[in-house]
């Protein structure tokens, strides 16, 4: 038998050195694919369901955010708030009140009464007398309906101080009507004659009453007296307010987020939306009247 025989008998007999190792080096080729795919495969699902459990238990973890309901659910109708005794000492010539337009009178409402008592040559005293009411639901993004009304409250105060036209503004803090409440005063000169200007904004809850009372003595007649007027707004305003709660159900005290003190007056603002159209109404009003006589 020649070398070279003898040399590839050798290569090929399994039970030689060379081929053992050869055999071993062909298995973990074949074999680290496999693992590696099975722990990649393994891997990816445990990742997927870790990602998953974690998800839900951040889900569970994070609960939908929640705001405390508001006290008042509905409003009176605007016509009825005050009683007829009030309407007879505050407007006594007026007809039936003129109630405001509203897309929604559970959130808002209001009505107006014009009184003209005309004394022929010795000359007229008007009167005009309006009550707003505003409630405000609570909402998940803006807040409870108690601080939004206390916002618009606050900003009720400021127009009516920053009145266009208006001469001496008094202001001064109103007690026993709602939660807090203020009184605002001053003076408009029209053509027609001097006007009194009494707004007495208060809030109860998550609703606020703005009331205005506006007097005048017309051709020639005497101007009202500022403080007769004024006690006369407050009286209303406290009837206003008392309407409100007992159309919720409950009686006309205070509700327990009431401070107990006086209100603070709210500080003046350059803003004086809602005052204006208040004042320009009342004083068209009284054009008319004037004519009218």
């Amino acid at each position: 038998m020649s070398e070279g025989t003898m040399q590839r008998r050798v290569q090929r007999d399994p039970r030689s050195p060379r081929a053992k190792r050869l055999a071993r080096v062909l298995v973990c080729a074949v074999a680290v694919p496999l693992v590696a795919a099975g722990c990649s495969s393994d891997s990816g699902s445990d990742d997927g369901e870790d990602k998953g459990a974690s998800a839900s238990a951040s889900q569970s973890a994070s609960p939908s955010p929640t705001v405390r309901a508001a006290a008042y659910q509905r409003l009176p109708e605007p016509c009825t708030v005050l009683s007829e005794k009030t309407l007879d000492d505050l407007a006594p010539k007026a007809k039936a009140g003129k109630e405001g337009s509203s897309d929604d009178v559970s959130t808002r409402g209001s009505c107006s009464w014009n009184s003209l008592d005309d004394n022929g040559v010795k000359g007229s005293q008007f009167r005009w007398l309006n009550v707003s009411l505003l409630r405000f639901d609570s909402d998940t993004t803006r807040g409870p309906g108690d601080e939004l009304a206390q916002e618009y409250y606050a900003k009720q105060v400021q127009d009516a101080q920053a009145a266009e036209g208006a001469k001496g503004v008094e202001s001064e803090p109103v007690t026993g009507t709602g939660d807090e409440a203020t009184a605002v005063r001053y003076d408009l000169k029209k053509k027609e004659g001097t006007f009194k200007q009494q707004t007495v904004v208060a809030r109860v809850e998550n609703v606020v009453v703005t009331l205005d009372y506006n007097g005048a003595g017309l051709a020639g007649d005497k101007t009202p007296d500022a403080d007769d007027l004024m006690k006369d707004a407050r009286k209303a305003a406290k009837e206003a307010v008392a309407s409100v709660t007992k159309a919720n159900g409950t009686d006309a005290a205070p509700s327990s987020s009431a401070s107990g003190s006086p209100s603070k007056p709210a500080s003046k603002s350059a803003s004086a939306s809602a005052s204006k159209s208040a004042s320009a109404s009342a004083s068209k009003s009284a054009s008319k009247a004037s004519s009218e006589s």
